[in-house]
């Protein structure tokens, strides 16, 4: 698969991601609450949250800068 479908699936995932996190503002704050509350588990939730839009946001703009041919310079070593 080229890094220009991986990218614009990355894309479109992360987009869907921030789209439920609008639709569902609410219940995630509540789940931010109930941390603070010191409910135990709970506190998981929006470190949870905040790994998974990490990880695919940061996917999706590795791949968008690999596919419009941006890449980091290698550094070979002298000798």
């Amino acid at each position: 698969m080229s890094s220009l479908v991986k990218a614009v699936l990355y894309g479109a995932a992360s987009a869907a991601l921030y789209l439920l996190l609008y639709l569902y503002a609410d219940q995630t704050v509540e789940l931010a609450r109930r941390a603070q509350e010191g409910e135990h588990i709970w506190f998981l939730a929006p470190i949870v949250i905040a790994f998974v839009f990490s990880y695919v946001h940061g996917t999706f703009t590795a791949y968008f800068w690999h596919a419009i041919g941006l890449n980091p310079a290698s550094r070979k070593r002298r000798k």
